[in-house]
Parts: C-alpha cells; structure tokens; sequence
C-alpha cells in the first residue's frame, strides 16, 4: 500500500452506510460506533495486509452489526500503478479465468489473484481467506484496488482477519511463489511437493460422465470395459459419474447404488471386471452435500447418519462442518466393500450458496474439506477435488493431491477448445503451486481430439478420456501412456511462458506453453507448446531459456514432433515456429550435454522421461528405457552397432544426418539400448 488514506465502507445492519478514512500504518480510527485499523507487516518475504474492525453496539439498544453480503469495502492506493494486470476471477461459484487489463480499474469482479508488470518487477497479489470472511478484489481506480470482504453471514460484530498476501520479485513466477508458499505456511496445508499423488492417478483412465451423462448404468460400464480390453487400450481406471446413485428429488436417499442401473451394486461387477480386463481401481462420483442440494430427509441416509448432519438457513440437509467426518466416512466404507477405491468430489463451489447465513464461509468451508479429507483417509487420500476453484476451496484442503483445473470439457459446443485452453493454461500459474492439476477429460473421438491429447500431456496431472461405447480411438491414447497404463507424467502443470502472462492469446493469436520432467542422470529435460488460436497461419518464436526449470547448459537439442526433425539451439537462441490456423506444434527441448543425445521413444509426447538413466564410455552410449518403443538419438558419432535389449538392432536404424532412428514394437519392461559409435564418429 502506499502511504496514502485508505478509505473504507461498511455496511451494518438497520444503519446508513459508513465512510472512514485512516492511515496504513495499524493507527485506529473510532468514528459513528466502528473501532477499526488496517495494518501491514512483513512475514515469509511478503507483505500481509490484516484489519481489526469492532461494531460498539450499546447495551439495551437495537444492534448494528455487519450485514451478510458485503459488509466491507476498502480501497487500497497502490505505491505504482502496474503497466499491465493478469486477473484470476471467478467467472462462476466454481470455476476461474484469466483477464488481461491495464488498470485496476478494469480488474473483474470476485477476482482471487492479481499479478502486476511493472516497468523492472512483477508482483501477486492474493486477497486472503481467514477464519471467518473471504476477500476478494473487484473494480478499483486508476490508482486504488478495491477489496471486498464477506463471511455471507450477517449479524457478525467483530472482524480480526488477514486481508491480503503481496510479493515482488523479478520473476512473475518467483512472486507466485513467494505468496503461495507463505499462505499454505499460513492456512496450515501443503504445497504440491508436499502432497502424495495416489497410485491410481499416475496410470490412464476413464470416466463415464461424456460418454453417458446421468443415463449410466452397469451394462455401460460392463462394455466400455470389454473394449477397452478388445483394443489393447491400457485404461486402469473408472470413474462412475452422475447419475449411479439413488434419489429422490434430486437429494441423495441411500449410500447403495440405484437399483434399477446396478441392480446388484458394484461389488459383483467390479470384480468380474478386473478379473477380465485390465482395469484395476474403480472410482464414483459425488457431490460434496451427498447430492447437489444436499441429502432426503426421509431417507436412510437421513436416518442413519442424523448425528453428522445439520439443516441449513435455507432448509438444506447437508453434511455438518463440525461432525461430517462421520458422514464420510461412513459412506466410503459401504463403498469400499461394493470395490470402490477413490471418488470424484464435485460441488465444492456449494459451500457459500448452502451456508449463507449459517455459519460463516470460512469455517464452513475449512470444516467441509477437513472432514471431507478426513474420511477419505480409508480411501488412501484418492480424491478429485472438482467445481471447487474458489479461495475457501483451494485453501482449505490439508492434503489431497489433485484439483480440477477448468470448467468441464464440452465435446459438443463448438470452439469450446480456446476457453478450456485457456483456463487451463492460466489457472495453473499458481492453482499448481498447491495441486496435481486435473485438466478434465476428453473425447479421442473428436475434431480437437489431437489438441486436447497433447494438452493432456504436457499437463502434469491425470489423463482420462470418456469416450461412448465403440468409439475409443487407441491411435489418440498411445502417445500418452506406456504400454501398462502408466503415464510419463511431467513434473507439474504447463504454464504460459513469461511473455505469453500478460498477453490475450485471442488477441496475439498465440499461446506457448511450457514444462519440465526428468531426463537420464539426474538432469531435467523440457518443451514448449505452441497453440495457434486464429483462424490463419501465425509465426511466433520461443527460446530454451523460456522453459522454467529446465537444466542449465550452452546447447540444446530441440525435436519437432509432428514433422520427426531436430535443430540445436543455444540457451537465449530464437526458434522460428510456423503453425497453420486452429493447430497446434510440440517441441521437445533436451539439455546437449555430451555429443549423443538420447531423444527417448519419440512416438510418445514425453517419451524422453522414458530414459532412466545413462552410461557413456570413450565409443558408446548405454540408455536405460522404462519400456520399448520407437528409440531415437541425436549423434554427432556416427553408429557402427545398436543393441536393445541384447538383440542387434542395426539394420532397423534409419539415419538421417546426425538423427537416427530405430523403430521398435512396444514393449513392456525395461530395457537396455547400446549404441556404439565408429572410433572416429563424425558428423
């Protein structure tokens, strides 16, 4: 804040409105029955903003406490004007999108993180969830941001509560960082680092949700599963989504399976399933209230579990913040006995719209998802978290590991692909900071099928599709998962590369993506998206230097994957890219740190994470594989013999120029390739 008048508003029950002006230096200013200071402090390499408001109420007289919606409005001069402002607002109560304006003026409402360019620094500005009240900033001035407070609770006489986070640093990223870090100091949950990927989210998947809506039932599932096993598809798991479960009046009635869809439940045909085929883990859907509006007063639910649940202001039943453990808990254990081993938890966004005036938002929503977390615990922690990308969601959560990323993928609302791109790309700059990021599910079978699968790829979280019956195309799924199901996951979410931040890719026509994953000995390998967004041919370029944790060194191997070719390329050096109207280009970047660079199985996206480890002698090159497929290196040696597996691969081997390439059937295990080199070598 710079050193001018902060002004506040607040807004009390049966009372005019009120104006105060005061200092940012914690001095407090007592003015119409309001005792109230703002102050700010250094903490963790950011600057935290926090009030302390008191409404003096008189004894015997009628109170004028806060009222429920917007109590609070301050307006925050800032110490310079940024040149430009990245916006995370939320577009719904569940989803986030990125807008790029000028001045504060133009910052969206409900917006959750700001990031600033300045002239020599950036910055992150996060409005801050306490105890009881949400911030959030919305529409300011030239020359002020305004924040907004609420706990959607009224009646509310104190607030002592953090109003925002603030770092600078000389790195959009660094700043992100900075912020991010010291709020899970603060709200006392994980970083992503911190956090365990469950098993069963490392492998390929399935959900039932595109492919039948709310019209599953166990025949559906029953055929998907048989071909996926008919088309040697290595789909692990299955998400069972809307529409298994049993209603009444849209309010969850019973913990047990609808008995029309699975007459049976799921016990029987989840076993015959993974005895058949290769599926391994079987998951559900559900919303966090049980069901969208909450749980059937007179249903066994109801009945069973009355100790953990609570009406709400509105007349809902739902799971009580305090004691809903127990509600989970129990649910999960009726379903563990039925075969199922993880759940898809939708409707976080619910928490606001169900506890209005019941408690206040922050300790309704920190109470959810602890109890939430805490019954999951029988289900090794394999939850995904989803509709649930509102601030008293994300910080909320003490340990799951994955969180959807974007609004849902809609196969089809034509042109859907540039929104859900752009989503995805965006919310990852700090949404990444404390989650696997879950970039939804796609269709194979689809005009963007090729667009979403490399978006898949390169997002670091799970990949499932959810394709119809019949209608699965292996073609599509191959390049993302070795031959077990396994994916060559990178090491977190693609980001927009720094000078894509503060750019409308619809207005550049533009937008490159980037990240990292491990590569051989202990080095960390790269690449760089490249995502056409018009409807004609764009040139960009980008620079190795522009993947953000990629190792360090003078050169580089960059490898086309659509067109099979490589280039090298210094640090700093610009790489022309040409990509046609509505495509897409995907270049893997390879620190050149000796004179044969392995590119790993160039038929997979990321299939340089498939080399574990590498040995070189003065004439050879010894790579360990994860498993076996097409194989390619870049030597400036010429080869003299190519061994994989101990069977000589030689005559297979097409050279072109210092690129060489061995084709080789997939298989699984790993797998020792030698490539030894004339005693000369030569380019």
């Amino acid at each position: 804040m710079a050193n001018k008048k902060i002004r506040c508003e607040v807004e009390r029950q049966r009372k005019n409105k009120t104006v105060l002006e005061l200092d940012p230096n914690g001095a407090e200013v007592a003015e119409d029955g309001l005792r109230l200071s703002v102050s700010e402090e250094l903490c963790g390499g950011c600057r935290m903003g926090r009030m302390d408001l008191t409404v003096e109420n008189e004894e015997l007289s009628e109170c004028h406490n806060l009222e429920a919606q917007l109590p609070v409005r301050l307006l925050l001069p800032m110490r310079e004007a940024p040149t430009d402002i990245t916006a995370l607002y939320m577009f719904s109560s569940w989803w986030s999108r990125p807008a790029f304006v000028r001045t504060a003026k133009e910052i969206p409402d409900q917006t959750q993180v700001a990031l600033f360019r300045f002239a020599d620094r950036f910055g992150c500005f996060v409005p801050m969830v306490g105890d009881r009240f949400k911030a959030y900033l919305t529409h300011g001035t030239d020359t002020e941001l305004q924040l907004v407070l609420t706990a959607l609770y009224a009646g509310l006489s104190e607030l002592h509560e953090p109003l925002y986070l603030y770092a600078e640093a000389q790195s959009v990223s660094e700043a992100i960082t900075t912020v991010f870090t010291q709020l899970a100091r603060v709200k006392n949950i994980r970083l992503r680092e911190q956090r365990r990927l469950p098993e069963v989210f490392k492998r390929l998947g399935w959900c039932s949700w595109d492919a039948f809506y709310t019209d599953v039932d166990e025949r559906g599932v029953r055929q998907k599963a048989a071909e996926f096993a008919e088309k040697q598809v290595p789909v692990k798991w299955m998400i069972i989504d809307d529409g298994w479960l049993s209603l009444k009046d849209r309010l969850l009635y019973d913990y047990r399976p609808d008995r029309d869809k699975f007459p049976e439940g799921f016990g029987r045909m989840t076993r015959e399933i993974k005895s058949s085929t290769g599926i391994e883990w079987f998951g559900v859907w559900h919303a966090l209230m049980g069901y969208w509006s909450g749980i059937s007063p007179d249903g066994p639910v109801a009945r069973e579990e009355s100790a953990y649940l609570c009406r709400t202001a509105g007349g809902r039943l739902v799971p009580d913040p305090g004691k809903a453990e127990g509600f989970y808990r129990d649910w999960y254990r009726v379903l563990n006995e039925q075969g199922i081993s993880f759940v898809k938890v939708d409707g976080q966004g619910t928490i606001p719209l169900c506890f209005e005036n019941t408690m206040p938002l922050g300790e309704a929503a920190k109470g959810l998802h602890s109890a939430l977390e805490s019954g999951a615990a029988r289900m090794d922690g394999a939850v995904i978290n989803c509709m649930g990308m509102a601030m008293e969601n994300i910080l909320s959560r003490p340990a799951t590991a994955v969180s959807r990323n974007s609004d849902d993928f809609f196969p089809k609302r034509e042109g859907s692909f540039q929104e859900h791109l752009l989503q995805n790309a965006y919310n990852s700059l700090c949404h990444n900071r404390f989650y696997c990021c879950d970039w939804d599910m796609f269709w194979t079978k689809h005009p963007d099928s090729a667009k979403h699968a490399l978006l898949r790829a390169i997002s670091g979280g799970p990949v499932y599709c959810s394709d119809r019956v019949g209608e699965t195309d292996p073609a599509v799924l191959r390049p993302l998962a070795y031959k077990n199901g396994e994916l060559p996951m990178m090491d977190r979410s693609a980001m927009p590369t720094a000078d894509c931040i503060f750019t409308d890719p619809i207005k550049s026509g533009y937008l490159k993506l980037q990240n990292t994953a491990p590569y051989g000995n202990g080095l960390t390998g790269g690449g760089i998206a490249v995502y056409n967004l018009s409807d004609h041919e764009i040139t960009c370029s980008f620079a190795p230097a522009e993947i953000e944790g990629i190792t360090v060194c003078d050169t580089y191997v960059v490898y086309d994957y659509e067109e099979k070719a490589f280039r090298t390329a210094g640090r700093n050096e610009r790489i022309s890219c040409t990509t046609d109207g509505g495509g897409c280009r995907w270049y893997v970047i390879l620190p050149a740190v000796s004179a044969c660079t392995c590119l790993g199985l160039t038929e997979k996206y990321v299939g340089f994470t498939a080399v574990e480890s590498i040995h070189e002698t003065a004439d050879s090159q010894i790579v360990v594989l994860h498993e076996t497929d097409t194989l390619a290196w870049v030597s400036e040696k010429a080869p003299r013999r190519i061994t994989v597996g101990g069977e000589d691969a030689t005559a297979k081997a097409v050279r072109d120029g210092m690129l060489i390439s061995v084709p080789l059937t997939e298989q699984v295990g790993r797998t020792v390739a030698v490539i030894e080199f004339e005693s000369k070598g030569g380019r």
